[in-house]
């Protein structure tokens, strides 16, 4: 009964703030207004993420006190806030990509620092030993994720509502596992996504702006470098969970990069951006991936207790989400031809 109350007053929190930013935006005139790059047909208030990132923030002092145990995780988890704060900026003044480049490098760093690196991944029956490639790798994986879901971040319903999924199934996991401070925090991501979502589900009247998207991927990354290291959930686990963002963005990024685009700037050849061009609604594509991600739930669960399977079926999911995205590249390429 308590962990119900206690999400539930996040859900209702998250939502309350949200609802203030919204006026906030409007009066401000801080609006996502549609350009060449934009999948939305009006202007729309943004910065709706500060409802879930303030819900969260101020819960960080209370997981502290209960599970003092996890302290690498919530001195870790501190670096969300100039993520936050950068993102905000963003939102209102469009800051250049070199300056959130530099708050990201350094954020996790710090991130790193706390947890210790990556000294090895779980494979299945594998351990792989990293050593010091550990160090940079983490690195990497923090400043990825933080872009990441930013990138994906492209339509109504679909950022929020892979968080509410992620942090909701990760805390089943956890929870499965014995690490209870972990699950309380995905569990409270997922509650304090879900207020949010109520706001930004298909038509959206508000978006959670790169406050709310850079701060998500920055969580996600902290509790996964975390959850591998505590004996939690493997990275593989979330890397999972995540399936559809990790892949879209990855490949979308692989592909202009060797097309000579400018592959850091604006655009909209994303798989579920690609979706919504050849005619499929915000809500069906919003749908779709949120389904495809319920089916790497599941495997993510086998992944997780079935450890001999894990290498697997974990590459042979990643490999069909591969063959999806190269469907919908490959049509939406012969609809821009025709």
């Amino acid at each position: 009964m308590i962990p119900v109350l206690v999400m539930s007053a996040a859900a209702l929190m998250s939502s309350a703030i949200t609802a203030r930013v919204k006026e906030y935006a409007r009066s401000r005139r801080i609006l996502d207004v549609p350009n060449g790059r934009s999948l939305h047909q009006a202007a729309v208030p943004r910065g709706g993420g500060l409802g879930f990132v303030t819900t969260i923030l101020i819960s960080l002092p209370l997981m502290w006190f209960f599970f003092p145990a996890d302290s690498p995780l919530w001195l870790a988890l501190l670096g969300s806030l100039p993520i936050a704060v950068t993102g905000w900026l963003d939102d209102r003044f469009s800051l250049p990509a070199s300056r959130r480049f530099l708050v990201h490098s350094l954020v996790a760093a710090w991130a790193v620092w706390m947890l210790g690196g990556l000294e090895g991944v779980r494979l299945g029956t594998i351990e792989l030993d990293l050593g010091a490639f550990g160090y940079p790798l983490a690195w990497l994986l923090v400043v990825w994720l933080i872009n990441l879901y930013n990138f994906m971040d492209g339509i109504d319903g679909l950022a929020a509502g892979q968080a509410v999924l992620v942090g909701a199934v990760g805390a089943l996991l956890a929870s499965a596992g014995g690490n209870v401070g972990l699950a309380w925090f995905a569990a409270l991501v997922a509650a304090s996504c879900a207020g949010f979502l109520q706001w930004n589900l298909p038509p959206a009247r508000i978006f959670m702006g790169d406050a709310g998207s850079g701060f998500l991927g920055y969580v996600f990354a902290v509790v996964a470098l975390y959850s591998e290291a505590s004996g939690g959930p493997p990275l593989l686990v979330w890397l999972l969970l995540l399936g559809v963002f990790v892949v879209d963005s990855t490949a979308t990024l692989i592909q202009r990069w060797l097309a000579g685009e400018r592959w850091y700037e604006a655009h909209r050849s994303h798989a579920y951006q690609r979706a919504v061009q050849l005619g499929f609604s915000h809500r069906f594509v919003t749908l779709t991936v949120l389904g495809i991600t319920a089916v790497l739930a599941a495997v993510a669960w086998v992944v997780n207790t079935l450890p001999a399977l894990a290498l697997p079926v974990a590459l042979l999911d990643f490999g069909l989400l591969l063959l999806i995205w190269r469907y919908v590249y490959k049509r939406s390429r012969r609809a821009d031809a025709g």
